[in-house]
Parts: structure tokens; sequence; C-alpha cells
């Protein structure tokens, strides 16, 4: 389907493909997520059949602004299955009959409709969200689990968010491992008056790393279903201090100061006022390091910068979740880096601390992973003597190996 022939009052070039659902089946989700944004004075303008999966949304909200939304949601539940953890809760990625099929989520490049991926637990009035983008093709019948323990800081506090580490499924007979991303995933939870939160965390953290997501919906968790935005969290988005409006109607501002959270960016500007730096590239290219950089005159150093996750080990150690998007077909060690990738890793240390800083380290010492012979581990913790606060020192280290 396409939103063209959707509703004309959003206009889009997305296109999705439809699935035929039981209509009793799916109208308590459907009747959910409308009921969720009239619970925030929201104006339904059109809503898609039940009949059809996803849902495809247009609502107003208080201060006249229209939104599309197009919603791939599931039942959530906590119903007990043999040789599964008992306090566990989870919702099936399933539309139709073909459990061998694959699931892909329909995202809007031009951003002017936002996708939700949810599961709902229509009894415990809440839902549980996971980032679209990560989950763009998800395999049949594939479950996103979660924790008792979640549910009950949903119930409590309104807004919960969590990571969760991806695996590989079991089954033979499922789409192979090569289609899913087994990063570490950013789940969000919320009672079901916060949905238009979602709406707003999904315009504002549009592809972001776990790391900077996790970091934007907690500070949305500060925020109360109103129509106004508090003054702490204007001032920390570098937005005027009398700019008060409506959560979702802000999402555009909040959006803008969000692009400048490339760490990239960052740390190319911070290694380019270091003395001794006598180039310092930004290097576009797919499947690249992220910077070339001459120190002293020296030959290229290349470096890949990656953006710690916003959880932490339990002494406080930042780690980083380091592993491509994607493994090549038929080589799942292909997913680590080697150390001959590239020499020096920054790691970005903002979604922790919230200022742009950086550490360092040579790839060679870097922890092995423990079964990809001459991979490197995929979760790294950042700290001394591995890594330095000193870039300087780090490029000294590698010219001398390399000497």
């Amino acid at each position: 389907m396409s939103l063209l022939d959707a509703h004309k009052d959003v206009l889009s070039a997305l296109e999705w493909k439809s699935y035929s659902v039981r209509r009793s089946d799916k109208e308590p989700l459907r009747a959910f997520v409308l009921r969720a944004l009239e619970m925030r004075d929201c104006s339904i303008v059109h809503a898609s059949d039940a009949s059809r999966a996803p849902f495809y949304i247009v609502f107003d909200t208080p201060a006249g602004e229209r939104h599309g939304i197009l919603v791939y949601v599931f039942f959530a539940n906590a119903k007990l299955i043999t040789n599964r953890p008992a306090d566990e809760h989870r919702f099936q990625v399933k539309y139709g009959g073909n459990l061998k099929g694959v699931l892909e989520v329909a995202i809007d490049s031009s951003r002017l409709v936002t996708t939700l991926f949810v599961g709902i637990d229509l009894k415990e009035e809440l839902f549980v969200a996971a980032d679209p983008v990560m989950n763009t093709p998800a395999p049949m019948s594939r479950s996103i689990e979660f924790k008792h323990e979640h549910v009950e800081l949903i119930r409590l506090q309104g807004w919960a968010v969590w990571e969760r580490d991806r695996r590989p499924g079991k089954s033979k007979d499922r789409p192979t491992a090569e289609l899913e991303d087994y990063g570490t995933e950013v789940l969000v939870g919320g009672k079901q008056d916060r949905l238009l939160d979602l709406v707003a965390l999904e315009r504002i953290a549009y592809r972001l790393d776990p790391g900077e997501r996790h970091l934007i919906a907690d500070k949305l968790k500060a925020l109360r279903p109103a129509k106004a935005v508090s003054h702490p969290i204007l001032e920390e988005f570098g937005i005027a201090s009398d700019a008060l409006f409506d959560l979702i109607e802000g999402a555009s501002r909040l959006k803008m100061a969000v692009r400048g959270w490339v760490a990239e960016e960052h740390l190319a500007a911070t290694l380019g006022k270091l003395k001794g730096v006598s180039e310092c590239i930004r290097l576009e290219a797919d499947g690249q390091p992220d910077i070339s950089l001459r120190w002293k005159g020296g030959a290229p150093i290349l470096i890949e910068c990656k953006n710690t996750l916003r959880s932490t080990y339990s002494d406080g150690q930042p780690k980083v979740d380091f592993q491509k998007t994607r493994a090549s077909k038929g080589d799942p060690c292909s997913r680590y880096y080697r150390p001959e990738d590239f020499p020096v890793l920054a790691a970005c240390l903002h979604a922790v601390t919230e200022n742009w800083e950086f550490r360092f380290a040579l790839t060679t010492d870097l922890e092995a992973h423990k079964t990809c012979v001459g991979r490197i581990a995929n979760m790294i913790g950042v700290a001394e003597p591995i890594f330095s606060a000193s870039a300087e020192k780090v490029f000294e280290l590698h010219y001398a190996r390399t000497a």
C-alpha cells in the first residue's frame, strides 16, 4: 500500500506490504492505539481498518499539527512456555500463517510518517516498543522478550527503558541469522497514555545508536503526559527557555538538536584541534573506518568511532557493543572486527556522561573474541590501561609499534 492511496493529508512515497488479519483479533490492538492518542487530546483523522496490518493512522495534536503513524503491533503477554523463564513476558512478530517469511518493516526516509514497532499487553494496559530500524527485516515468529521486573517498572513509573541482548534463533527452518542485527537493543515500555511520547521518541531518535536512543528515552521519561515541556529539558537541549510546547510539537526542535549528536563530527573536531595533527579527514564510505589522521606528519592512522551503551558494567565502567550490523552470508564471525581493520578505536562516552568526550585504544590491545579466531570481542569495557583519554599517547604508541 502507498500513503498516496492511504490518506491525502499526509503525502509520502512510502509503500508497505499490507497483511490480511482477522479483524476481531486485531481490533482491540487498534482500539488501544486510538484510545492512547485520544487520552492526550489528539483527534483521530483517519485509521485504517483492523482487517489489514500494519495500521496506518493520521491524527491531529492539540496544537493542530497533523501526523501519520504506521503501527506494527502485536499482542504481548506473560503466558508460561515450557523451558522458558517463569518471569518472562514477550510479543511475537507474526502476521499471517507463513512462519518462514520475513516482515519488511516500512520506514519513511522522508520522515513524514513515523513507524512504531510495539507489543501491547491489553490486560496490563501497557506497551513495549523496539527500534523499527533495528527490526527490519524481522523474521516471522521471532519473539521479543522482557521480564516481569520491566512490567513492574512501567506500572510504577509509567515509562521504562532497558537494554536487551539479541541472539540468533535456534530453529533451523526459519529465516537465517544473516537477516538480523544482533547488536544490543533498547526497549521502551510505557502505560497507555505515554504512546504519544513513543511517537516523539521515534521522530527524535531515528537511526541513532542504541546508547544515544537510550539517552533520549531516559530524557523523555522525566516528562509527564502534559502539553508543556519542562524548562530544564528545554535548556538541556539548547531550546529557548520560553518555548513551552506540546511534546509532539516540540519533537522537531528536539530532533534538530539531536542532529548534532553525531559522534564522528565531534571526534573530528576534537582531534583536529590537537597540536601535532597535520591532517584529519572524515571518511564517508560504508564499511570503512570513520577518520583518517596524520600525527606529526606520519603515515595515516585509521580510526573507528563507536558510541558506548547507556548502561554500564556494575562497577560503572562504560562498554562498547563492538560489532558490525550484520554478518556476511555463511560467515557469522564476519560481524566481528579484526585488529587489522583499523589500528585505533575511539569510544564516545556521550551516552553515559552526556559530554562529548572520548577514550582511545589500539585494537591490537583489545580483548580477543572467545570463539572467532583473529576477531575482537563484541563487548568491550572502556577503562584504563587499555583505553586512554590521551589520543596523543595512543598515536605515539601506534607509531612506535609499527616503526
